[in-house]
């Protein structure tokens, strides 16, 4: 993959964009549709549930969001585009995965030092950030809840900052 990557010069940043947005329609599980409905009303293992934004530099956002509209289509607001999605085992759940250029040098990745950051879904933050702490990751913050959600961040072992957001009950992610 990172031959295809480095032979069509695409750049580390939208590398991790585009294997992200391929990953995040990707379903690993074996189990039959049936199966997993069942297990997802029942289950609250802390853990990642999904892909819910990619959140990158640009030295121009706005001219950069234009561009993408204008040569493929995105449509796109002030906090960047919504994709959409259904998923497999629940046709009636909407998922949406944020997509979202921050202007070079913008403090929200801090103290990351990279050119990106990734927000997961989660079910059960508490139960996850408990998890975290016990294994010696970094929590940067405490939970925050919004109408839409809870969220936190966290520092994985290459310094990459990560955010956390489990949506509110009834919200799609």
């Amino acid at each position: 993959m990172m031959r295809w990557l480095t032979l069509f010069k695409i750049n580390n940043s939208l590398a991790v964009i585009l294997i992200l947005l391929v990953l995040s329609g990707c379903n690993s599980s074996s189990k039959k549709p049936n199966d997993m409905k069942e297990q997802a009303n029942d289950d609250q293992t802390p853990k990642v549930t999904g892909v819910g934004g990619v959140f990158f530099f640009s030295e121009n956002p706005d001219q950069l969001k234009d561009w993408y509209r204008k040569n493929l289509g995105i449509d796109t607001n002030e906090y960047g585009a919504t994709f959409e999605s259904r998923k497999m085992d629940n046709p009636e759940e909407v998922n949406s995965l944020q997509w979202s250029p921050f202007k070079k040098g913008s403090k929200y990745f801090s103290p990351s030092e990279k050119e990106f950051m990734i927000n997961y879904t989660v079910q059960n933050i508490e139960g996850l950030v408990a998890q975290l702490k016990e294994n010696g990751v970094t929590v940067l913050d405490d939970i925050e809840s919004y109408d839409y959600g809870k969220f936190v961040h966290i520092m994985d072992e290459e310094g990459n900052k990560i955010e956390l957001w489990e949506p509110a009950s009834g919200e799609s992610n």
